[in-house]
């Protein structure tokens, strides 16, 4: 059996695996939150509520209404999303000129109430949802088997990460939202209803937390505070990644989750805090993060 540093090859490859998949939920997770704070300068803490969300719409589909899980990857980010719209135009559309630190408190007492909701209807114990039958068993790579829905998830997170950077960054469309949030008042003059976009903008932040809320249930279980045990961790990646840059984000969390991955190999016990340990030292060096612009 081949060892590196007294660790079996296939143990180590067996959490890099688990470590990129945490990574992708991590990158897309992040990735919502970097083109909230980009292009509308909102502290997201709901974040985590949304992906939480997210999960238990495809659980609700299938468990009331018999929708498989092909059905809740598209309809759980529909039904999020036009949540989110709500909560932009009622709430979040007042603090637009007001300090971020308004949009953090305002979505951070929207979490807790979601969770509350929740909490009140399932309880805390948590739901199991199932493999979708075509994703299920595992391939034999000859070092290791690789489960077939573990790999879905890490190629689903990479097309819809950067897909969505292709769309914001490359894009005449990107380009209108990145300049209707510098300069509303130039860009309407051109006839482009900006009150619209940015509330669509904001539904599709959200969109994509309930989409990786999808992608989780089938590996983790669904419980009302699934969204607050990760949303720290992905502040964190944002923060390094910097806050607002869209590909910063989607590679931090990648890397990040690779490793988290190795930690737990060499060194269980720091598997927790290496990501915090990462932004700390990151600050220090580089305050603005790895690709964030310097003021």
């Amino acid at each position: 059996m081949i060892e590196i540093f007294g660790i079996p090859l296939q143990a180590m490859l067996g959490q890099l695996l688990l470590g990129l998949v945490n990574g992708s939920f991590y990158a897309m997770l992040s990735l919502g939150l970097a083109v909230i704070f980009g292009l509308l300068g909102i502290v997201n803490f709901a974040h985590g509520a949304l992906y939480m969300m997210g999960a238990y719409v495809a659980w609700i589909g299938l468990e009331k209404f018999g929708l498989n899980y092909w059905a809740s990857l598209a309809l759980a980010p529909l039904v999020v999303g036009i949540l989110g719209m709500v909560v932009e135009r009622t709430l979040l559309r007042q603090l637009y000129k007001l300090d971020p630190l308004y949009g953090l408190l305002l979505t951070f007492g929207v979490a807790l109430i979601a969770e509350g909701i929740f909490r009140d209807q399932f309880g805390v114990s948590g739901q199991q949802y199932q493999v979708p039958e075509l994703l299920r068993g595992a391939t034999d790579l000859g070092f290791m088997m690789l489960p077939n829905y573990r790999a879905w998830v890490v190629v689903a997170s990479l097309v819809v990460c950067l897909g969505t950077w292709f769309l914001i960054e490359k894009t005449r469309l990107g380009a209108t939202l990145r300049a209707g949030t510098e300069n509303p008042k130039l860009v309407q003059a051109f006839g482009i209803n900006v009150p619209l976009m940015v509330m669509l903008t904001y539904a599709g932040g959200a969109a994509l937390a309930a989409m990786a809320g999808v992608l989780a249930a089938p590996v983790i279980q669904i419980t009302p505070l699934m969204g607050s045990n990760l949303i720290i961790v992905v502040f964190a990646v944002v923060v390094i990644g910097g806050m607002g840059s869209i590909l910063g984000s989607i590679l931090t969390g990648l890397a990040l989750g690779l490793i988290e991955g190795l930690t737990k190999v060499f060194y269980p016990e720091a598997s927790n805090i290496v990501v915090f340990v990462i932004m700390a030292i990151v600050l220090v060096i580089r305050p603005a993060g790895l690709f964030g612009k310097e003021k």
